[in-house]
């Protein structure tokens, strides 16, 4: 019996802390923080667990933050990653782990299967802290935003890039010579 109690305590504890989802209009706000501020009105957003939630009309797609997350984290990419965004979520909800989905990712792409992102293609990524967060407005403060740009099959010899950022806020080059190959910048934080 005192198991049970204390199983009980124990997943009640974590439903406290849990945040529930927002509503729609806010899920689409913070998910759209994400995005250059002139393509935000018009971008296609999902939800965290790849419900679409408005169909935009440019060239960006949103990502919603995830609840059971502590923190905001939200993302808006170029269209052309799409399929390849889908493909992720798909093996995702099979229950592959993230080595799994790089690896079949890569294989598929090799063989044609899976288209990848333009040469160029963006990503942002937002982040910010739970409590600098109004999860009923959408409105954030003191947020981070680093960006990616997909090259795939690039390598530091290709394009010139490091392998890591010789300081804070400079290019470098993130999976060289995979699919996923893309070039970071992480700006410095404040």
């Amino acid at each position: 019996m005192k198991s049970i109690l204390t199983l009980f305590l124990v997943f009640s504890g974590f439903s406290v802390f849990a945040q529930s989802t927002p509503s729609k209009e806010t899920q689409i706000k913070l998910a759209t923080l994400a995005a250059p501020e002139d393509q935000r009105a018009d971008a296609t957003v999902y939800g965290f667990d790849g419900t679409l939630l408005r169909k935009g009309s440019n060239q960006t797609v949103c990502l919603g933050d995830d609840p059971r997350r502590e923190s905001l984290s939200v993302s808006c990419y170029h269209i052309s990653a799409q399929p390849f965004m889908e493909r992720g979520w798909a093996l995702r909800k099979e229950g592959k782990n993230a080595q799994e989905i790089f690896d079949i990712r890569e294989a598929e792409s090799k063989a044609g299967k899976l288209q990848l992102p333009d040469q160029g293609a963006t990503l942002h990524a937002l982040t910010a802290e739970h409590s600098d967060v109004n999860w009923e407005t959408g409105e954030a403060k003191n947020t981070y935003t680093r960006s990616v740009v997909y090259i795939p099959w690039a390598t530091a010899e290709s394009t010139g890039l490091p392998l890591k950022p010789a300081s804070p806020g400079l290019p470098w080059i993130m999976d060289p010579g995979t699919h996923r190959a893309h070039i970071m910048i992480n700006p410095a934080r404040d």
